[in-house]
């Protein structure tokens, strides 16, 4: 049994189901209800307020910090859990202006998530100092780097398409000008071999529901270099986030290193679950990951090109230059993915017509992709798309 045949048999898989939409919400982990209930019985329900010092709650949030961080490939003690990616987007673009104070340009892309951009946005005018957000198309990104920008943002794998910037390359321009980079690795953690440290990133954030599998709701998190950890003052200046919160100090103190990074009260359960997710990766490296999924990748691409010759590719034909999704475009494509999710294969839809599939080795394996591969062919080729059932928009799409 190859290692990844063993993975899949370590989750809550519906029988006769393939589930290509794990990079927006992996499947749950076979153990992660017996273990989020061990924690709930025996330590909420017995140690009750005594579980934040004898079942180590308070620790938790750099404890699954520094599990996560071999997988972005940074050091232990540089990444932090909690809150959620929309806040630590917001804590990190903050702190880096107020590096750069003589500079105003935020630099984006279209390929950016857009609830990053609307982030950036809403500091902008609560800053109120004369900021402003440059968003331009993804492959034009090095041709903008240039003096006036203060911090380049952006997502390395862009959430429609798959299309992966160069990070190490990307970061090092930025650098040269003086810029400041923060990236977002919402579609890359867990996909593919993140080196924040080799790339000499300054900021990097990221989310757990997606290809680490913790869940709904799971945690964000979010590393600062080292260089700059300690003199970043964090305009979200939460109660953990102090020196000394138990001395209820009415002046904030910034804690020493990533602590200060913290906002609220630690998501305990949400952490609980996120720990059974994480002991699946200990069995596997991402490098054995990425080569299965770009192998995963390719045979989707085949078979669907020789299926459906009239389906156009959204996705960057060459591997190295794609995250683990894979997307084709389809005028009616919302349909489409609607009427294979009633047949058992679940991908998903992005506007404006975006047909996404994502391939986690994990649970995913080459029957999987023929089994998808043959049920779009049998849905576009008879039209079963349409029908006005499977084109009425959810409100999650």
């Amino acid at each position: 049994m190859s290692q990844f045949s063993h993975t899949k048999t370590l989750f809550h898989l519906p029988n006769n189901v393939v589930y290509l939409d794990g990079n927006s919400l992996g499947p749950m982990p076979l153990t992660a209800r017996e273990h989020v209930a061990t924690m709930m019985g025996n330590e909420w329900g017995e140690q009750m307020i005594r579980g934040w010092n004898d079942a180590g709650w308070m620790s938790l949030s750099t404890q699954i910090g520094d599990r996560i961080a071999p997988l972005i490939g940074a050091q232990p003690g540089h990444v932090i859990m909690g809150d959620t990616l929309s806040i630590k987007i917001h804590q990190a673009l903050a702190a880096a202006l107020a590096l750069t104070p003589r500079r105003k340009v935020i630099l984006s892309d279209y390929g950016n998530f857009p609830s990053d951009l609307y982030i950036a946005q809403g500091l902008i005018k609560t800053l109120d100092r004369g900021h402003t957000l440059k968003t331009v198309a993804p492959e034009d990104v090095t041709h903008h780097i240039d003096d006036e920008i203060a911090v380049l943002m952006l997502t390395e794998v862009d959430y429609r398409t798959g299309r992966k910037h160069d990070m190490k390359t990307l970061t090092a321009t930025a650098h040269a000008h003086g810029v400041i980079t923060l990236w977002d690795l919402a579609h890359s953690v867990g996909a593919l071999p993140v080196d924040l440290v080799g790339s000499r990133v300054d900021f990097a954030v990221g989310c757990t529901y997606k290809y680490l599998n913790g869940g709904p709701g799971a945690p964000a998190f979010i590393y600062v270099c080292p260089g700059y950890v300690n003199k970043i003052q964090p305009t979200l200046s939460g109660w953990l986030g102090h020196a000394a919160p138990f001395d209820f100090e009415l002046d904030y103190r910034a804690a020493q290193g990533i602590e200060r990074l913290r906002v609220g009260t630690p998501p305990v359960i949400a952490l609980k679950c996120l720990e059974p997710a994480l002991d699946i990766w200990d069995l596997v490296t991402i490098e054995q990951v990425r080569k299965q999924s770009i192998t995963l990748c390719e045979l989707f691409i085949r078979e669907v090109e020789a299926r459906c010759p009239s389906l156009p590719l959204n996705s960057p034909r060459n591997a190295q230059e794609r995250g683990s999704q894979v997307s084709f475009c389809f005028e009616e494509g919302y349909g489409v993915i609607q009427a294979m999710a009633e047949r058992g294969v679940i991908g998903d839809f992005r506007a404006p017509d975006n047909m996404r599939f994502g391939f986690a080795p994990l649970y995913i394996d080459e029957n999987d992709v023929i089994t998808a591969a043959t049920l779009l062919e049998e849905v576009i080729s008879n039209r079963l798309w349409d029908q006005e059932k499977y084109k009425t928009r959810a409100t999650v799409t």
